[in-house]
């Protein structure tokens, strides 16, 4: 559809779209879904609140599409790995959630822009990654123009482009940085359907990896797709009994025996846990003595990301050499139903809102 602008009737000018979008009054409220107490997909709801301000660094983002990913879960529930509870409370909020509104990951347009910012104009189409500070499933959002955003590849849609930095730059992190994979190395994917497991494929490949993903009878197709050289029903069979050994295994699922898993590696090989309990992130479940002197060790810690990772995703995605995987897209009055759909431990790669 053609987007038509209204006509300067002294000059007999076309207005820019940035011109138009400019000249249109400023919301002060939006619509958020927000929660004030922590429990199932219920404590969550539509309200009105103030459009947030923006400072003199900053953009304010009308948000077309959001994800709802493991993180809102968890910082909705408290559901988190055996352990963690008492510090998710310290890091979310004691008594009841610090921050009301959830989402970790933004597509929109900016709309508005502090006097100076120089990174971006109104009317660009943007990505951005709130990670930790949340705040994404509402109609607006300010954003300082030098943190995690970049511009939205204008090829992707915003409900694509709205999946690409959590599960994207989770995988990054834990493949390329913390465990260092090289050309050729052999990379395990446990939970390779999911968010973060379905990046991992296809960073993995990037990284030049020969790269096998474990998943359910279900998922096996689209593991494929995504480029995996290999697939492995757990339904079916036991890795930890095929005779493989690996270079890295990344775990994005849930705890995991440590000392089976050790068996399956080679020597040097990392064991890379992206989820994992208390005890395994702090070194007190950890591998044999015999592993240990083969070199092998654990990886694990919180990923984190900078503006030049969500920028070459934006690239490798531009270049269809990442594609997100979306399951759902709801709309935002349903953002209950993509809470309910990510809780249930089962979904394919990404959920998402559309505002």
């Amino acid at each position: 559809m053609t987007n038509h602008f209204p006509q300067d009737t002294f000059s007999g000018n076309t207005f820019s779209k940035d011109s138009f979008l400019m000249s249109l009054p400023k919301p002060t409220k939006m619509k958020a879904a927000t929660y004030s107490k922590y429990g199932p997909p219920i404590v969550v709801g539509i309200q009105e609140v103030p459009v947030p301000e923006i400072k003199d660094h900053e953009v304010l983002i009308r948000i077309r599409a959001a994800s709802v990913s493991s993180g809102d879960w968890r910082a909705r529930s408290l559901s988190l790995p055996k352990g963690f509870g008492l510090l998710g409370r310290l890091i979310f909020g004691i008594t009841g959630p610090r921050k009301p509104i959830l989402g970790t990951e933004l597509s929109g347009e900016v709309i508005d822009t502090g006097k100076d910012v120089t990174e971006f104009v109104v009317g660009d189409q943007v990505i951005a990654f709130a990670d930790t500070e949340l705040g994404c499933h509402a109609e607006y959002r300010a954003f300082d123009q030098n943190g995690l955003i970049t511009k939205k590849p204008a090829n992707l849609s915003f409900e694509h482009t709205a999946a690409l930095s959590f599960g994207g730059t989770t995988a990054l992190n834990f493949l390329r940085d913390k465990a260092n994979v090289q050309q050729g190395e052999k990379v395990l994917i446990i939970g390779a359907s999911g968010s973060v497991g379905s990046a991992a494929v296809q960073i993995g490949k990037y990284l030049g990896a020969e790269v096998t993903g474990v998943c359910s009878t279900r998922n096996l197709d689209i593991v494929r797709e995504l480029g995996a050289d290999h697939v492995i029903d757990y339904t079916q069979e036991d890795v930890t009994k095929l005779g493989e050994k690996y270079d890295v295994i990344l775990n994005c699922n849930a705890e995991i025996n440590i000392r089976q898993y050790e068996t399956i590696l080679n020597a040097n090989g990392r064991l890379v846990l992206v989820l994992g309990s208390f005890a395994q992130a702090i070194g007190f479940d950890r591998m044999s003595r015999k592993a240990r002197k083969a070199g092998k060790r654990i990886i694990g810690g919180v990923a984190t990301a900078k503006r030049r990772d969500i920028e070459l995703l934006a690239h490798l995605a531009a270049n269809l050499q990442f594609t997100p995987v979306i399951e759902h897209v709801y709309p935002f009055s349903d953002i209950m139903c993509a809470h309910a759909a990510v809780e249930s431990g089962h979904k394919r790669g990404n959920v998402i809102v559309k505002m």
